[in-house]
């Protein structure tokens, strides 16, 4: 898929713009502070209906208002003949938000996941190689949730029990454990089965692409450690939450489930993470975000060839790229960029430069390029 148009209005810096995106590459041009990550915001917002900036929207209004207004046109495979669709999303302190797909209302975000995805890459990427379990969990459950819409309604439910078994273990009302602990057990196996096919998908990718791009010499690989035995069934873990009653309340929290699930890189047997150099976290931070979109695209193809049943197949996130090329040294970059699904005919890819970058050596003649200066586009003539 890609955005076709895209309308601002009163969102961050951006009091009101509308702009032509109809290209498989965008180059935003612009100093630090002009609305370069603004812009890549508001796509964000359109595809997943929050932000990957905050979770506070009233931070989002420009300042001095209480709202704000985004609308895009977007195209998906097959769409040439029956035209543009189109996604809104308005939001005001004292309504709230409404999320619009061809003008009609929608009741639940993962809706947008359905229809329109995107893939951000910026530098706070960095803690999914190098941070908590709890920011590891967060990048592998989003990327579950793009695979699998099922995955994301298991993942609510399984919180919800987990919400209602740790409120009952605070309050000592524990004649209810019994009955959450069936349910825990339940989605949480189910939340384990998805975790389980999605480290064999990464697995399989992951590793050759560090390869490619870092020239290491050895494989990097990702484990997925689950909380629970890989391989119990309901009745199994019954019994082992049963046995872990009484640490759960003496605690008052639940010490075990997919909530304490461990991801972690490995290099010859070891945790990477603990050893690696910020240039090579950074680079796995990034390879991270390239498997989650070949393996949304589910193309036939060495990179995203994935066609398998439950998966989603011919459709391409579209790809925002917040400065994280000036990270990579040149022939990193190269090596990189030539990686991106983006690149691909069909794709679109949004990048943001900083003044000095050589960005002409990745634009061609259907590079659209706008330069930003506090809160407004130019677009740049003649590439």
């Amino acid at each position: 898929m890609a955005f076709e148009s895209l309308r601002i209005a009163r969102f961050r810096n951006i009091a009101e713009t509308e702009l032509e995106l109809g290209a498989g590459h965008i180059f935003l041009l612009g100093d630090n502070g002009q609305g370069k990550t603004n812009f890549l915001e508001a796509l964000y917002v359109l595809s997943f209906g929050s932000s990957f900036r905050t979770r506070q929207e009233r931070e989002l209004p420009m300042h001095g208002f209480k709202e704000f207004y985004l609308k895009a046109a977007w195209s998906g495979p097959g769409q040439e003949q029956a035209g543009l669709e189109t996604v809104s999303v308005r939001y005001s302190a004292e309504g709230g938000k409404d999320i619009r797909l061809n003008e009609k209302p929608i009741a639940d975000r993962k809706e947008l996941v359905a229809h329109h995805p995107s893939v951000v890459f910026c530098h706070e990427d960095m803690a999914f190689a190098a941070g908590v379990p709890e920011e590891r969990r967060f990048f592998f459950d989003q990327c579950a949730g793009m695979l699998w819409l099922d995955y994301i309604d298991v993942l609510r439910a399984y919180r919800r029990v987990l919400r209602h078994r740790n409120a009952v273990l605070k309050m000592g009302q524990l004649d209810l454990l019994d009955s959450l602990d069936i349910q825990m057990a339940r989605f949480g196996l189910e939340l384990q089965r998805y975790r389980a096919r999605l480290a064999e998908l990464f697995g399989a990718r992951f590793p050759e692409m560090y390869e490619k791009v870092s020239l290491l010499g050895s494989e990097i690989g990702i484990e997925y450690r689950p909380s629970w035995p890989q391989e119990a069934d309901l009745d199994m873990i019954a019994a082992l939450l049963a046995s872990q009653r009484a640490r759960d309340v003496e605690m008052r929290t639940s010490m075990s489930g997919p909530h304490r699930d461990r991801w972690v890189f490995t290099r010859e047997g070891r945790d990477f993470s603990s050893y690696a150099s910020t240039g090579q976290l950074r680079l796995a931070s990034l390879l991270l975000r390239i498997v989650q979109a070949c393996l949304y695209s589910a193309q036939a193809s060495a990179l995203a060839g994935v066609q398998s049943a439950g998966e989603r197949s011919a459709r391409y996130p579209v790809m925002l790229l917040d400065d994280v090329l000036l990270e990579l040294d040149v022939p990193k970059r190269r090596r990189f960029f030539s990686l991106l699904p983006g690149n691909r005919e069909g794709a679109q890819a949004v990048f943001t430069f900083l003044p000095g970058e050589p960005w002409h050596e990745y634009a061609d003649a259907h590079t659209i390029v706008y330069r930003v200066s506090n809160g407004q586009f130019t677009r740049e003539k003649g590439i």
